[in-house]
């Protein structure tokens, strides 16, 4: 992939310049979704385009990885790398900054407040999470 610049915001905004990408980490990260169609019935409704070119330049990316459903072997099943999981402070802090100045936030307080006062522990747990979901 080229880049304008490497500097270090630019770098991140070209890969993940666009809400939808966000979106579907959030899901991965966040709400345990797996699967195409769960993605599609997100709040925020993505158009099947969208969520198709989204999926593959995650994937291409190496932020996301697909492999088949455990279940349903017919089916795709989507999961963060490494490189996705490193985003999780990123996204944690988007979570706390949308908390905090949006009065109608969907964010469970509980979670707010160990995000805001206990960080480093939330932060930990949600990685382990995330990495045992990965293997």
């Amino acid at each position: 992939m080229e880049v304008r610049s490497h500097c270090p915001i630019n770098f991140t905004l070209e890969h993940f310049g666009d809400k939808w990408s966000f979106l579907i980490i959030r899901d991965l990260m966040f709400k345990g979704k797996r699967h195409y169609n769960e993605f599609l019935e997100a709040g925020e409704k993505v158009s099947t385009s969208v969520l198709g070119d989204r999926l593959k330049k995650l994937e291409e990316m190496g932020i996301i990885s697909k492999g088949k459903d455990s279940v349903k072997k017919s089916r795709i099943r989507y999961s963060l790398t490494q490189k996705g999981i490193n985003l999780l402070p990123i996204l944690l802090e988007m979570i706390v900054w949308g908390g905090v100045n949006d009065e109608l936030t969907e964010s469970p307080k509980e979670f707010m407040e160990l995000a805001i006062n206990n960080r480093d522990a939330l932060l930990e747990s949600l990685r382990e999470n995330l990495v045992k979901d990965h293997l």
